[in-house]
């Protein structure tokens, strides 16, 4: 009689245990496809609303929809077996109370099958973080460069240049870690101040452009594959996947024009 291999998700609170622990491994995903690969190596798979910008050339995440979320995070749930899947709550989805918060993230997983949602703000949004996570909903927690406050922000700005205002970005960190966020992300945040922040909180930190020590990094896949000509800093580029796809699209296009595709071997033959 065969057995069957039952895969088992990581779990939010696996996460939150990981604190001090072998690095924690995270990437972007907005589709079954590069889910079903990428889960093999991670250990979360976030559906970030970076996705606005990077499948649907938005200019910013502020026009990204719950439905449309939605529709991402169930592909990726439907992709991916072993990661524990977040999705990000929208920006207008969660800011206005707590109970609007636990309403549209209650949907959020009982749509897409995800194991945790992510919102971003640190003291300002603790108590809703603290809401969510008492009425069953887990979150991971964004603070440092919330890509959402853009417009308040002044642009997509590394935070921390100024060391007078680390006290307020510490006080994020602990704020989000009290309210019981399983782990948060730290973003474009000055690497000495990222570094102080994961030695000082008790939960795990997933940096991107934040430091090595850490306890986990995150990077938007395609970013890394080398679709992004001109990607971020703090990126490491480990794949030509956007080179690959021009040089296979024209090879393509040459064999269509010189009817050299499709060849005998491509097309049904009377038998």
């Amino acid at each position: 009689m065969s057995q069957e291999i039952v895969t088992r998700r990581v779990t939010a609170p696996e996460i939150r245990n990981r604190k001090g622990g072998e690095p924690i491994v995270a990437l972007t995903s907005y589709h079954a496809n590069t889910a079903r690969i990428v889960d093999r190596h991670a250990d979360i798979l976030l559906v970030g609303d970076s996705l606005g910008m990077v499948l649907y050339a938005m200019e910013s995440t502020l026009d990204v929809s719950l439905d449309l979320m939605i529709a991402h995070g169930r592909a990726v749930v439907r992709g991916s077996a072993h990661a524990l899947v977040v999705v990000d709550m929208p920006f207008g989805s969660y800011e206005e109370s707590p109970a609007i918060a636990f309403r549209n993230a209650a949907r959020v997983m009982q749509e897409t099958g995800c194991g945790a949602v992510k919102l971003e703000g640190g003291v300002r949004m603790a108590d809703t973080i603290r809401f969510l996570i008492e009425r069953g909903i887990p979150v991971m927690a964004h603070i440092g460069l919330t890509p959402q406050s853009v417009n308040t922000l002044g642009g997509f700005k590394t935070q921390g240049r100024d060391t007078a205002l680390w006290p307020l970005i510490k006080a994020d960190a602990k704020a989000v870690s009290d309210a019981g966020a399983f782990s948060v992300v730290l973003e474009g945040i000055v690497e000495p101040l990222a570094a102080e922040i994961s030695h000082e909180i008790a939960i795990p930190t997933i940096g991107i452009g934040g430091s090595r020590e850490c306890d986990g990094q995150i990077l938007v896949l395609e970013d890394m594959l080398g679709y992004n000509p001109k990607p971020p800093k703090f990126v490491k580029v480990y794949g030509a996947i956007g080179n690959a796809i021009d040089q296979a699209v024209k090879a393509y296009a040459a064999d269509v024009r010189t009817r050299a595709f499709p060849g005998v071997e491509n097309v049904y033959l009377l038998k």
